[in-house]
């Protein structure tokens, strides 16, 4: 455990030291957890929230105060150690999709950690025009991670450039007043989103769409995804949109 920040009594965000023989495509996820003295090790699904490139490994992570991993998990400390799986895995990745003009990356709460990872990475902005992260969240101070890292995107030397010209940052909340104060599966439906941005809707001529969030949110927004079109891909077979299959308690 390298350092830990917590952003809500809901959210935190953690790094840890990156064995030199790991190896990861930006967006998968990797099994990781804690091994309490005298007891089998509690291990859980976690999106890499960091960059292919990065020494370090960066996590985002719910709390949940009664859940097996996250009720300990949220109270690590720097030098404190984290077991990690071996290998990674993962759908949420440039290889599921086919070629096209503009990303879109939708997200819910700590749904935004396999995106932190592709708006850092220097493959995102060769193969798309434009990319756009969305971020639904309850409260708006949930949505401090998501600002944060587009903030580290545009600033860093490797991307930075890129991602101050080619990335977009659009934001909701449900529970709490905000310029946006809607589903982003409404915003969709509704057309609101496209309308903000100034782009056509979702089309899978130029379109390809990666979606991470709660159980309900994936199967909504794959509905409006199939809907205006697009095919779900995979690694085997890459088509127009992905969907995350990993969860965390």
């Amino acid at each position: 455990m390298i350092s830990v920040k917590h952003y809500t009594d809901r959210m935190f965000a953690f790094r840890i030291t990156r064995p030199a023989s790991f190896r990861f495509r930006s967006g998968e996820f990797v099994m990781i957890g804690l091994e309490p003295p005298g007891e089998k090790p509690i291990l859980r699904a976690y999106s890499i929230a960091s960059p292919s490139w990065d020494e370090e490994l960066e996590f985002f992570s719910i709390k949940v105060q009664d859940g097996p991993l996250t009720s300990k998990l949220q109270a690590i400390r720097p030098g404190d150690t984290v077991v990690l799986g071996r290998k990674s895995v993962g759908t949420l990745v440039h290889d599921a999709l086919t070629p096209g003009e503009r990303l879109y990356l939708f997200s819910t709460g700590t749904g935004f950690a396999p995106f932190a990872s592709i708006i850092r990475d220097p493959e995102t902005y060769e193969r798309f025009r434009q990319v756009i992260v969305t971020h639904t969240c309850r409260e708006v101070g949930e949505l401090a991670y998501g600002f944060d890292t587009v903030e580290a995107a545009r600033n860093d030397p490797l991307v930075g450039e890129q991602a101050t010209a080619q990335l977009v940052h659009y934001t909701s909340v449900t529970r709490e007043p905000w310029k946006q104060q809607k589903r982003i599966t409404t915003l969709i439906e509704t057309g609101e989103l496209f309308r903000d941005l100034g782009v056509p809707p979702l089309d899978p001529a130029t379109d390809r769409v990666m979606i991470c969030g709660s159980l309900d949110m994936l199967n909504d927004t794959r509905a409006l995804a199939e809907a205006a079109g697009l095919t779900e891909g995979s690694n085997a077979k890459p088509a127009e949109f992905v969907v995350e299959k990993a969860f965390v308690g």
